[in-house]
């Protein structure tokens, strides 16, 4: 199992610990999270442009380090 989180800042919270607590008997590789934007302060949800090109870039190198890629 491989957990991913996208969110508005608050980050990934409990998410990937309750994934944990519920999936005891699976093999749970290094989640990735990532801010997409926030409403408030002017960026929103739809990631593209430069955000785009960041997010590419950094889930590329997590799936190199979980070597899913």
């Amino acid at each position: 199992m491989i957990p991913f989180n996208t969110n508005a800042g608050y980050g990934v919270g409990s998410s990937f610990q309750t994934v944990k607590e519920l999936c005891p008997n699976s093999k749970i590789l290094e989640g990735f999270e990532m801010k997409a934007g926030a409403e408030r302060d002017g960026q929103y949800f739809v990631i593209k442009g430069e955000k785009a090109k960041e997010a590419e870039t950094k889930v590329t190198k997590w799936l190199r380090k979980i070597k899913m890629l």
